[in-house]
């Protein structure tokens, strides 16, 4: 399934989610509404709102308030990635310059935390204290889980469970609630629920691991970000990890070096061990082994264009190449 055939299933929910996003970036303080532009319109793929969108629709829901909740999980989506810019000293993120960069840092996480407030204004407005529970408890996880990836910085003994603990916080997290409040916006029964939110959860690990491969084997410029970013913050990834357990010990010892000093020096010779010693491939598959368990989480929901649109949505997340 293509890209745009999967948007197009819910096309004009989107026109709504991209006004209602418009309307709620205004603030009285001009800097507030540019960074916030800036950042909304820098050409992302808005994954977790076509979430909340598809997820509503494959149960039927006939409402409006799954544009709302769409866009509150973008406002939350885009605080954590104004913060997180911040605290990887990013300075570019889709192809463009990161709003850090161009603004300093205290602008951004200001910025960041003016949109997690609206976001939370937004959903005192849909009215609904189980979507509320749900994102709240979220936006909890994905700070420990940011706050977990920065202790396991320039630490080479990360094991492949405390990095999963880490993608499960600072990714899936979100992923999986914005399949989950989309179903409960849609008067979903439990076990309805419970299938899209494990759904979520799946494709988000999926995307995240897939997201780690990149970093190794993609394009800068398709990417929209500097290949090999990740040892340049000397984080320690799953290809890492594998590379670590299975490579020869005098590259073994390369990698723990360029982990600790947190730089790109070696990144060539890194990149020709990671894909050797099959780390590309091990974390491919496991991508591929949450995809499938997506899949099979919403076979029990009855077949339609928005449920057909879910599992192409789930396998775009292991093709893609940005």
């Amino acid at each position: 399934m293509l890209v745009k055939d999967i948007y197009q299933v819910v096309e004009q929910d989107f026109r709504q989610v991209n006004q209602l996003i418009t309307e709620q970036l205004h603030s009285d303080v001009p800097l507030v509404e540019k960074i916030g532009q800036h950042i909304i319109e820098s050409g992302g793929k808005r994954m977790r709102p076509l979430l909340v969108l598809l997820a509503a629709k494959s149960l039927g829901y006939e409402q409006k308030d799954h544009a709302l909740l769409a866009s509150i999980i973008e406002f939350l989506h885009t605080a954590t990635l104004l913060h997180d810019d911040v605290v990887d000293i990013s300075d570019q993120r889709r192809g463009k310059t990161t709003a850090n960069a161009k603004w300093g840092n205290a602008p951004s996480v200001l910025v960041g935390d003016f949109l997690y407030s609206r976001a939370f204004e937004m959903m005192v407005q849909l009215g609904s204290l189980p979507v509320m529970k749900i994102l709240s408890h979220a936006t909890c996880v994905i700070a420990e889980g940011e706050v977990l990836q920065l202790m396991n910085v320039k630490n080479p003994d990360v094991s492949e469970a405390k990095y999963m603990d880490v993608i499960q916080g600072k990714t899936a997290m979100l992923f999986e609630a914005s399949s989950h409040s989309g179903a409960l916006i849609a008067q979903a029964s439990e076990t309805q629920a419970e299938a899209l939110r494990l759904y979520g959860h799946h494709v988000g690990m999926a995307f995240q691991l897939v997201d780690d491969v990149l970093d190794y084997v993609g394009d800068a410029k398709e990417l929209g970000k500097n290949v090999g970013d990740d040892l340049a913050e000397g984080k320690p990834t799953l290809p890492l990890i594998y590379a670590m357990q299975h490579a020869h010990p005098e590259q073994i010892q390369l990698i723990r070096q360029a982990i600790r000093k947190s730089g790109t020096e070696d990144l060539e010779q890194i990149i020709e061990i990671v894909q050797q010693c099959g780390a590309i491939d091990y974390t491919n598959n496991l991508a591929r082994e949450h995809v499938a368990k997506a899949k099979q989480a919403i076979a029990i929901l009855d077949d339609s264009p928005a449920k057909q649109a879910l599992a192409g949505l789930a396998d775009l997340a292991v093709e893609r190449t940005h």
